[in-house]
């Protein structure tokens, strides 16, 4: 009687905890903390990403506009034409190809730069006095590259030595004529590899001043890049702004209309930081108890049926749910933290994409884990099991066209890379055939392909039709057939039933009269360790009873293999 006792306690037990929050609620009119819990993140994390999203909209969007103010001021050529991101590109490169291009593209960046009150944003210079700091031009080149084309010989050695000099104002104010400035570095063309052009500026950003945060001050740290590693006769010439931003100090004269809003953010910061360790408690206790009540499954099958558990058996009491909310909880608090730092002003680096990216990521997975609670509904659950029945073949038919797309890839890289703009590299490769294979941009990419080479020119043909009909009509028609499979098993099984492991088979059904009676309220059902210490009594004994929800035919002990049948 003692076994069959545990074997019932056992039952209960695998029933309870198989159950979703509601019949767990309906069962032993326990709370479901961690349903509310999941329920609260959304609300918080959602409210504390759209906050970020705007603040870091205006910091991202504030940044690059001065990165566009100061090609405007200190680029030699820049056309607005070139501010607009257009595919294919609507202008060529910004280069020079004379050296008297080069001297004067420094020689009007140190102009401006000397002339910074005429500009119409707020700048100033780095020092603390508002006073003109030095620029700084920094040469890298090999040390030693002297190329005489008509004999074609040379003198090269590939080591690049790095030479920076501060270009400094002149007492007398005059024009700086760089070519002269610079005569003593005996620059060479066919040896230099690249040269920048450093300095740095100060503002304060208005805009982001309202009613919960003050105004921002930042440094621009400016440098004009001269780029000639290609050594081809275009030398490209870009600007890079790195922001950086500062303690605003001195005379701040800052007045919030409402100083309780101020403190608004930190609060919902601090709440989501709490919400997320308990969420992420509640998560790891379950998962670690699931393990617990798995080992005593295991011991128990093998003492009373002589196996253990099957492998698939044992996967149930992994709750991948579980490991994506702790996973999404550890991104959400690192991130909370970072975004309250940044608020203070406790961050003077730019931590913004660092931020964005965790907090992001935290509540894609959050909302990922809603799936969990609308999988206790038949009609979604559907979705969710096909997806999951779907998976292996999926996984395998996927390597398979991976191979395939692999191929594609590398031979269209290599081959058509030179005469076509979508080719030139093996990344923007990738992303034509899978633009491709989603029927966009099909004629663009026929008619791109240059007419040099009038054999390449009908391989591209050729390699273009091949590839779109092969994934277009065929692989992708089998990858749904592939999740259309799953789909129909899916229907099927919920028509004729599913089929059953050992431990199902074990636990049986469970109706809403035995889930509303009471039984699982008992004290003997409260926790594990009355069942733990149940098992360890009969520890050696076996059941001398069969179990009604197992068919002898399901789950056979080792005496029956032997030849002998339990009585």
């Amino acid at each position: 009687s003692r076994a069959l006792l545990t074997e019932e306690k056992m039952r209960r037990k695998l029933q309870f905890f198989f159950m979703n929050p509601i019949e767990k609620w309906q069962a032993k009119k326990r709370f479901p903390y961690k349903f509310c819990v999941q329920l609260i993140k959304i609300i918080l994390v959602t409210m504390q990403l759209c906050l970020f999203a705007y603040n870091r909209y205006n910091h991202v969007n504030y940044t690059w506009d001065n990165r566009i103010s100061f090609s405007h001021l200190f680029l030699k050529g820049w056309d607005p034409t070139r501010e607009i991101s257009a595919y294919p590109p609507a202008t060529g490169a910004l280069a020079i190809y004379k050296i008297e291009e080069f001297y004067s593209t420094i020689d009007y960046a140190y102009a401006e730069y000397s002339n910074l009150s005429q500009a119409v944003g707020s700048y100033s210079y780095a020092n603390e006095d508002n006073t003109m700091t030095d620029m700084i031009l920094c040469i890298s080149k090999y040390k030693k590259g002297i190329i005489f084309g008509f004999n074609e010989s040379y003198i090269f050695d590939s080591e690049i030595v790095r030479t920076c000099l501060n270009i400094s104002r002149n007492s007398t104010n005059q024009p700086l004529n760089s070519r002269q400035y610079l005569e003593h570095l005996d620059i060479s063309f066919s040896a230099l590899v690249m040269a920048t052009l450093e300095f740095s500026l100060k503002t304060v950003n208005f805009k982001t001043a309202g009613r919960i945060s003050p105004p921002n001050c930042y440094r621009f740290d400016i440098s004009i890049i001269f780029d000639n590693e290609d050594h081809d006769g275009q030398m490209l010439l870009s600007l890079d702004a790195q922001p950086v931003r500062l303690m605003c100090k001195g005379d701040v004269q800052y007045v919030a209309d409402d100083e309780i809003d101020s403190i608004l953010q930190s609060v919902l910061n601090y709440l989501v930081i709490i919400i997320c360790i308990l969420s992420f408690i509640l998560c790891s206790r379950a998962l670690w108890r699931a393990q617990q009540l798995k080992l005593l499954t295991n011991t128990f099958f093998i003492n009373n049926f002589g196996r253990p558990l099957t492998q698939r058996d044992r996967n149930k009491f992994l709750n991948l749910w579980y490991i994506m909310i702790i996973i999404n909880d550890v991104l959400i608090i690192i991130g909370s933290g970072i975004k309250e730092q940044i608020e203070s002003k406790e961050f003077t680096s730019d931590q913004w994409n660092v931020c964005s990216l965790l907090l992001g990521m935290g509540n894609m997975l959050v909302w990922f884990g809603v799936l969990r609670y609308l999988g206790f509904f038949k009609t979604y659950n559907v979705v969710i099991l096909t997806l999951e029945k779907a998976a292996p073949q999926v996984a395998r038919f996927l390597l398979c066209a991976l191979l395939i797309y692999a191929g594609f890839m590398f031979s269209g890289w290599l081959i058509l890379g030179p005469y076509h703009l979508k080719f030139r590299s093996l990344s923007t490769t990738a992303e034509c055939l899978f633009s491709l294979l989603n029927g966009d941009d099909m004629f663009a990419t026929f008619s791109i392909m240059s007419t040099k080479s009038t054999m390449l020119w009908c391989f591209s043909k050729i390699y273009l039709y091949s590839f779109i009909s092969l994934y277009i009509y065929i692989i992708l028609s089998l990858f749904i057939s592939v999740i259309m499979d799953a789909y129909d098993t899916i229907k099927l099984y919920y028509n004729k039933g599913f089929p059953k492991s050992d431990l199902q088979l074990f636990i049986g059904d469970t109706n809403f009269e035995d889930v509303s009676s009471g039984i699982f309220r008992s004290a003997s059902n409260d926790s594990l360790g009355g069942l733990i210490k149940d098992l360890c009594c009969c520890n050696c004994n076996k059941l001398h009873k069969s179990y009604s929800t197992l068919s002898r035919g399901s789950l056979i002990t080792e005496d029956s293999r032997r030849g002998s049948i339990p009585v």
